[in-house]
């Protein structure tokens, strides 16, 4: 019996969020077994699409079945994108997206959500803003609500699993020649905006930083784990003078490491376990899931994030350090296409990431405790495994249909 024909369409080549989660979710589809797989490879904006490595058996898997024609009318068709980019190619369209990071999604994704016939995003939180956006369309001479503009397709939630095989709690001896003995981490794009208002809010992560340790002789450290899409050496330039800049005003700061560049997933656990990274830090305005808080999590060292969007998911409070703080209008400097006017996001108290600085560094053993059972409870809840099986649980009732037939009688004469 032929197996359905699956089209993916993703960036499954590219070193993007977007890149690794497509790649995930086409490993899940191969291991069902449940579909002939066709894939569209695209671009993610300018990040190189240097993700596949020809020594993994499955990532050759992934070239061979790049196709350059895609066929129309494919029984299933899965693409990995913005909702706005979602287009309707096959029997059945499934969407995914890796989800929003503030209280309104533009009109656009609610008309490409509604072209699906299913919707697929990583977090609760998403979901929830995904379905509370409503555009209301006015008459335009009396003003009158002519009519609503939601999501009405199904949305199912889907995390993005942790692959236990690589995010882990081992350390095998890389170095990152970080001279202090306690060292904060923060991993992520260094986004547009201006001070306090890009979305990963590098800049006052730096500044809260400086002021929480400006007087102590035992200085901790902060590594940036960070970049622009294009991992250009102008890019890296601009982002070390901003550092210059944020630092200024401290007469003796501590030391900042700017870790700008490509790094392999295996690399990457290697940065997480490094001995003198004792904690993961993000004051972020909003995460659609937050993929390197949760790969963290996997080493069981403590992690301190804003108490707000989609990271909450995997990170509770109790076995987290969750700062507060209140929602607030996007800046003009942050808007963009997918980031839009009259929308909020969270902006954390400053005072209190302050304190918690100091409070993590000086009563450090308390909070590994906690975190290590984080850990327990993460690789239990959202490992790569349990994401397949989810995923897979997800598709059978919409995929696995029986079909309807309709029963057509012959017409017969009268008979008198």
């Amino acid at each position: 019996m032929m197996k359905p024909v699956l089209l993916f369409r993703g960036p499954v080549k590219t070193r993007s969020g977007y890149g690794s989660h497509s790649r995930d979710l086409l490993q899940s589809l191969y291991e069902m077994n449940l579909f002939d797989i066709k894939i569209d490879s695209c671009p993610w904006g300018s990040t190189p699409s240097t993700a596949l490595n020809e020594d993994n058996e499955f990532h050759k898997w992934i070239n061979n079945n790049i196709v350059t024609h895609v066929d129309s009318n494919p029984d299933v068709y899965v693409q990995v994108t913005v909702p706005n980019e979602f287009q309707r190619m096959g029997r059945f369209n499934i969407g995914i997206t890796a989800g929003i990071e503030t209280t309104v999604a533009p009109k656009e994704w609610v008309d490409g959500c509604n072209k699906m016939d299913l919707v697929i995003t990583t977090s609760k939180f998403s979901k929830d803003v995904l379905l509370s956006t409503v555009y209301n369309e006015n008459d335009k001479t009396t003003g009158k609500l002519v009519s609503q503009h939601r999501i009405v397709k199904p949305i199912e939630v889907l995390f993005e699993g942790a692959d236990t095989s690589i995010y882990n709690n081992k350390f095998n001896g890389l170095n990152f020649d970080i001279k202090e003995d306690f060292a904060y981490l923060f991993v992520g794009h260094w986004l547009k905006g201006d001070l306090g208002q890009d979305r990963k809010n590098v800049g006052m992560l730096i500044k809260c930083f400086c002021e929480s340790f400006k007087d102590e002789i035992d200085k901790p450290a902060l590594v940036l784990k960070t970049s622009s899409a294009t991992f250009s050496v102008k890019e890296r330039e601009i982002f070390r003078k901003k550092i210059e800049n944020h630092v200024s005003g401290y007469e003796n700061p501590p030391s900042i490491y700017l870790l700008f560049g490509e790094l392999t997933d295996k690399e990457m656990n290697e940065l997480y376990n490094y001995p003198k990274i004792k904690s993961m830090v993000s004051i972020t305005k909003g995460e659609g899931f937050g993929r390197p808080l949760l790969e963290f999590t996997m080493t069981g060292k403590p992690i301190i994030a804003s108490n707000w969007s989609g990271h909450k998911d995997f990170l509770p409070m109790d076995k987290s350090v969750m700062i507060g703080g209140t929602l607030t209008d996007v800046h003009d400097s942050a808007i963009d296409s997918f980031i839009i006017k009259g929308s909020k996001w969270f902006t954390a108290n400053y005072n209190e990431v302050i304190q918690v600085l100091k409070l993590v560094k000086n009563d450090y053993n308390n909070f590994l405790n906690r975190s290590e059972k984080l850990r327990e409870e993460n690789v239990n809840n959202f490992s790569l495994e349990k994401m397949k099986i989810k995923f897979e649980n997800i598709l059978t009732p919409y995929i696995n249909q029986p079909k309807e037939y309709k029963l057509v009688l012959p017409k017969l004469d009268k008979i008198n």
